[in-house]
């Protein structure tokens, strides 16, 4: 694959969720959904499209500690050291600051953010972007996650506006992330590990 290739995808990607659309893309982890995290309406096509409940909220992926700032509602002070120590892709559910679409949240107003720390064409994508973007696994509800794009259920394909070319043929594979509750005391509750 060449850097050629790797730009063409990720300004292809970009140009779609600046328009609003839905994108299946490689995350950090497994294959995504994704839109970009303030349009409330390419969010209820990502719903419609897995058939997922409205009240199971989706995580962000972020660029950065800025970003980060962006949709929660304050930063926990610990954040980069929490950051530093981090073995594997770990989401972190905060309260949720204005600039989330409100069908992002969960029940209890709060949302999911990821930093993509190793994930070259997510930070690129991210930074091109300047906005959070959705990423919810490319399944219907109650399917496995796809850690490969070979996993992808075709009905998922059909139903984006853009499927990203970049590391298809790629078999590496990847777990979901762990997702972890931030505590007011700077503690964390393990939601899934």
């Amino acid at each position: 694959m060449t850097t050629k290739f790797f730009r063409e995808e990720v300004e292809a990607a970009v140009d779609a969720l600046l328009l609003q659309q839905v994108i299946l893309y490689p995350t950090d982890t497994v294959w995504g959904l994704g839109c970009d995290a303030e349009v409330p309406e390419a969010v209820k096509k990502i719903y419609e499209l897995k058939n997922r409940p409205a009240e199971k909220a989706a995580i962000v992926l972020v660029a950065d500690e800025q970003m980060f700032a962006r949709y929660a509602a304050a930063v926990p002070a610990n954040l980069p050291e929490l950051l530093a120590a981090q073995q594997r892709p770990t989401t972190y559910v905060v309260p949720a600051g204005h600039r989330v679409a409100p069908n992002l949240l969960a029940p209890d107003g709060t949302v999911g953010l990821r930093i993509v720390q190793n994930d070259e064409f997510c930070q690129k994508v991210l930074r091109r972007l300047g906005h959070g973007l959705v990423s919810t696994s490319a399944n219907l509800s109650g399917e496995p996650s796809p850690a490969i794009y070979a996993e992808v259920n075709p009905q998922i394909v059909r139903g984006v506006d853009y499927v990203v070319r970049w590391r298809q043929e790629d078999t590496t594979r990847a777990q979901p992330s762990r997702v972890v509750r931030l505590l007011p005391d700077g503690g964390l509750e393990i939601l899934r590990d």
